[in-house]
């Protein structure tokens, strides 16, 4: 990158790449190591303390030692937790308490990706100002500051057991409390990722039967054909075995998906559905109120409300979910994706205690999980992608704003439309739900055909 030019590196979720190359290439990254030490000290007013974990991705022991190195050189102490779970970093720093942990990860992105990202001892990830004041100091750096610093132990502390088997008995003995799952028979899909050394034993010493595929992680096989975004694997052991439900995790353990005892997915919409009228039963639901964001289907927000539960629609992103139940005090809030978060467990969505909240929810029941996911009807969606020259607010276009006051007095309290920009691309993006797939796509294409002869290129 040219020195001087400020360039945005984090995201949604931190910083993310290709592994070697810039900002993941070894000098970058101690650079960023070095940079939140001394933005953090400046802050603390004398030098912090580190966690660094990794998920299973061959790159993540070059990029945490790189890392380190830039941490230990800017003066912090630095403590490695190994390959561990995003919400499990999220868990020692707090506990321990560190003043920051660190994860090296992509989540649910391919190997050859990798990814930064920063806790507060809170849970919360790194402030927006601390994640400019870092992209300003990789901007000004010169070359010699871009040189990575020499490989250094002192400082670096290498605990990861002891972390694992604390995060673990967290898990077992305070969230799972009170939880037995003997009779139980789950399936479990590990992503090949961080979960593959925690999750068996988490539910086993629940008591439930397990089985387990994609836990044989070789540093390239993580999310490949498995985990939360490829669900067939775990569709077919449940189904073969017979099995009660199925939990399906990405790389990084932040986020569940289900299969229900007939094969079915249960996604985070269906999740929340169930947690929140688990909740509600137990007058644990504050407000009743849930956050979920505005990719969440239409088939939710009727069911909730059908049961006197409000549903408030946040951005997408965890971040903004999390943003969300903190400023209106609500009690559960999640995605379509499993990221689920319960701020009175932690504010960090963790797969692991989703999964136990949910089976709780269903044991609760006495009920199978297919039976309460049949409560939610999924309305159907379509998405068109309009190519435009330019991104102007939309009510400042006559035709396209009338276009779409019509189509909302159409779809009438049965229906969404949604219009955004792509963040990234010069895309216009219309969305609608609605009850009948063809009639939805009639309306979605007349106004993408408006929003072409007006701004499309």
């Amino acid at each position: 990158m040219p020195e001087g030019k400020i360039q945005k590196l984090f995201g949604t979720d931190g910083i993310r790449g290709v592994a070697g190359e810039y900002p993941l290439d070894e000098n970058t990254v101690a650079l960023i190591g070095g940079s939140l030490v001394s933005n953090l000290a400046r802050a603390l007013g004398r030098l912090p303390r580190i966690v660094i974990g990794r998920d299973t991705r061959e790159s993540g022991p070059g990029i945490e030692q790189a890392l380190a190195q830039g941490a230990i050189g800017a003066g912090a102490s630095v403590e490695s937790a190994g390959v561990i779970t995003t919400p499990g970093v999220a868990f020692i720093t707090r506990i321990a308490p560190f003043d920051a942990g660190v994860v090296i990860s992509a989540s649910h992105n391919p190997y050859r990706d990798n990814g930064i990202k920063v806790f507060s001892p809170s849970g919360k990830k790194l402030a927006d100002e601390m994640e400019r004041k870092i992209e300003s100091d990789i901007a000004a750096a010169n070359d010699e500051a871009r040189r990575a610093p020499d490989k250094a132990s002192d400082g670096y502390e290498k605990r990861e057991a002891e972390h694992r088997a604390r995060y673990l008995d967290y898990l077992v003995n305070e969230v799972g409390q009170g939880l037995n799952l003997e009779g139980f028979r789950l399936g479990l899909d590990c992503a090949n990722g961080a979960a593959s050394a925690i999750a068996p034993k988490l539910f086993q010493e629940l008591g439930a039967r397990i089985d387990v595929i994609a836990n044989t992680p070789d540093g390239r096989n993580i999310n490949e054909g498995c985990g939360s975004l490829h669900l067939e694997g775990l569709q077919h052991l449940v189904a073969k075995n017979k099995l009660d439900l199925g939990i399906g995790f990405d790389g990084d353990a932040d986020r569940a998906l289900f299969v229900d005892g007939n094969g079915d997915l249960v996604d985070g919409d269906i999740s929340l559905l169930l947690l929140a009228e688990y909740l509600k039963s137990r007058g644990q639901l504050a407000g009743n109120k849930v956050v979920a964001t505005v990719m969440s289907n239409i088939g939710l927000e009727l069911a909730l409300g059908e049961r006197s539960i409000e549903m408030v629609r946040a951005q997408v992103g965890d971040r903004y979910v999390l943003a969300e139940l903190l400023a209106s005090g609500a009690k559960l809030g999640g995605e379509q994706s499993g990221h689920i978060i319960f701020p009175d467990i932690s504010l960090a969505g963790d797969g692991m205690i989703t999964a136990i909240e949910l089976l709780r929810a269903v044991q609760h029941s006495g009920r199978r999980l297919s039976e309460l996911a049949s409560q939610m009807t999924r309305f159907p969606q379509v998405l068109v992608n309009v190519r435009v020259r330019s991104k102007p607010e939309l009510g400042e276009l006559p035709d396209v704003k009338a276009a779409m006051d019509q189509l909302e007095n159409e779809l009438q309290g049965r229906g969404r439309l949604l219009v955004r920009y792509s963040g990234t691309e010069n895309l216009l993006r219309v969305m609608i739900e609605g009850e009948d797939q063809k009639k939805i796509e009639a309306q979605a294409n007349l106004l993408a055909d408006c929003i072409k002869r007006t701004i499309g290129e």
